[in-house]
Formats: structure tokens, C-alpha cells, sequence
């Protein structure tokens, strides 16, 4: 079992630093500049951890934080803020970019060459790689999310923390990426020409989002009471309680501020940025209409307890 755990921790770890250095690498392409090879010093921080982890903790993860976790969000965030600017900077726009024909032959769709045996008809590989550089930026932020999830997944539990817990937390985890991916990609495509503030007022609320993949407080499952009431302990309430906060001030409002930002502003309207800002403040709305029922079932019970006479 040991074994596993040293195998698990350096697997998921590995697969951090590839796709980092996989953003890097596609950072020096597009800027023509190998002094970029320098944010591989960001992964410097991941190895000591790995190996600080290793030695003191045999490969277990911590409960309530993945230093692990965060330490990749440092690595891969910077290739991928380099990217998106250059991308806004070049002006190349998203219709450009063709989708891919999951139907066709992988090799046809990346050459562009329906008869191999016709060499005229081909494009090279380094033209392909130039022929859609948002696809290459939403594959990062789509590895990045994925690897977020199985990373968590593969790496040893923390003490205390359940695998019941860490199913929820993966769940959650899940839902939380789609909406994050839905949110950098959909917003950054109503960005128009020379908005470069509103470009950097995205990412940093895609960057201020994604720090919420390193906390592990959203799936601590609610416990009995000690003398067997029904109804969350003050731990499980505290837990349920900053799980809400953080999702609350971490993703849930910074996403509806700058939509209504981009709608009123910007004056930037269509379908889907309507529905979803409709859906973030339902999602706000909920939460603190929750958080308000956690406080007076907290409170009722705090009452009821005071009322019982003392033996």
C-alpha cells in the first residue's frame, strides 16, 4: 500500500509538470523567444514538495489543502496568461479557427490532406500548429481543469479525509471546472478590438477562481451530534459554512460582477451571456438563502439545547 501511495504521488505530479512544460513550450512557439524556457523554474517549488511530501508524509496528501495542487496552478496559470494576451495582442479571431471533424481522420483534419498520396496537397506540420492558436489555448485550459480532477483523484488521501468525502469533493471539482471553462471561454469571446482591460479583469477572475482546486473544505460530509441529534456538528456547520463563502466570493460573484460588467459597460448583449449571468444569480441567490438557513438551524438548535434542564 506504501508503494501505491509513492507511486500515485509522483504519477500525479509528473503529469503536472508535462502539462506545464507543455504550456511553456507552446509560449516559446508563439513568441519566437526561448527566454520563456525560464518559467521552468516555476516547477522547482512542485519537486521540493514532492520530495518534502515523500519523505515526511510517505505520499499523503494534507486534509484541508493540496500544496501539490497549488503549486501546479503556479506553473501552468502564467504560460496560459502569456497566451491569451498574445492572442487578444495578434487580434486573431475565434471564427477563424475551424472546428475539428471528430468523424474524419485525425491526420486529415491536422494536415489538411484528404489523399496522402498526393504529397502537393499536404501542409506541414508547422503550419498546422499555426492554423488555430485558440485551440491550442483552450486544450491547456482544458488539460488543466482535467488534470485538476484526476489529480486530486490519484493522489493519497489526507488524513481524516473519507473516500465518501473525496467522491463528493470530485464531484463538486467537476461542475465547478465546466463552469469556469464556460466562463473564460464565453466571456473572452465577446471581448471586442483594444479591450485589453476587460481582458485583464477576466483572467484575473479566471486566476482568483481556479484557487479554489487546492482547498478541500466543500465535501466534508455533515456528522451527528455527539448525543445523537439529528442535524450537522458545529464542525461539519463551520465547514458548510466557509464552503459557501468560498465558493460565494471565489467564483459565484466575481463571474456575475463581470458579466454585468460586460452586459452594462461594454454594452455587450447576446443570448447566452443573459442566461448565464441569470444563472449566477440564482446560484448567489441560493447560496445565501442557504447560508441563512444553516444560521437559524444552528440557532434553533443552540436554543433548544439551552432549554433542556440540567440533570
Amino acid at each position: 500500500m506504501c508503494i501505491f501511495k509513492f507511486i500515485s504521488a509522483i504519477t500525479t505530479r509528473a503529469l503536472f509538470i508535462f502539462v506545464s512544460l507543455m504550456g511553456i513550450w507552446r509560449v516559446v512557439w508563439v513568441k519566437h523567444d526561448h527566454i520563456y524556457w525560464l518559467l521552468t523554474v516555476l516547477f522547482l517549488p512542485l519537486v521540493v514538495e514532492m520530495i518534502i511530501t515523500l519523505k515526511s508524509r510517505k505520499g499523503q496528501d494534507y486534509k484541508w489543502f493540496s500544496p501539490a495542487i497549488f503549486l501546479f496552478l503556479i506553473s501552468i496559470i502564467p504560460s496560459i496568461w502569456i497566451l491569451e494576451l498574445h492572442q487578444q495582442h495578434e487580434k486573431v479571431s475565434i471564427a477563424q479557427c475551424k472546428k475539428p471533424d471528430l468523424w474524419k481522420n485525425p491526420l486529415e483534419e491536422m494536415f489538411g490532406n484528404k489523399t496522402w498520396g498526393n504529397i502537393t496537397n499536404k501542409i506541414s506540420p508547422l503550419q498546422a500548429s499555426k492554423t488555430c492558436p485558440y485551440n491550442w489555448i483552450l486544450v491547456l485550459h482544458q488539460s488543466a481543469l482535467l488534470l485538476l480532477i484526476v489529480g486530486r483523484w490519484l493522489l493519497p488521501l489526507g488524513g481524516g479525509v473519507t473516500r465518501d468525502e473525496l467522491s463528493q469533493l470530485l464531484i463538486i471539482s467537476v461542475g465547478t471546472a465546466a463552469d469556469i471553462l464556460e466562463f473564460t471561454s464565453e466571456t473572452l469571446s465577446d471581448v471586442k478590438d483594444n479591450n485589453h482591460q476587460l481582458v485583464y479583469i477576466i483572467l484575473a477572475v479566471w486566476t482568483w477562481s481556479m484557487l479554489q482546486f487546492p482547498l478541500n473544505v466543500a465535501a466534508l460530509n455533515s456528522k451527528p451530534d455527539s448525543d445523537g441529534k439529528e442535524g450537522p456538528s458545529e464542525v461539519s456547520l463551520c465547514a458548510n459554512i466557509w464552503s459557501i463563502l468560498v465558493a460565494l466570493f471565489i467564483q459565484d460573484v466575481p463571474f456575475l460582477v463581470v458579466r454585468l460588467t460586460v452586459m452594462t459597460y461594454f454594452h455587450v448583449f447576446h443570448q447566452m451571456l443573459v442566461f448565464f449571468t441569470i444563472k449566477n444569480s440564482l446560484v448567489v441567490t441560493l447560496n445565501l438563502y442557504r447560508l441563512v438557513v444553516l444560521c437559524m438551524d444552528s440557532r434553533r438548535r443552540a436554543r433548544r439545547g439551552s432549554a433542556i434542564p440540567s440533570v
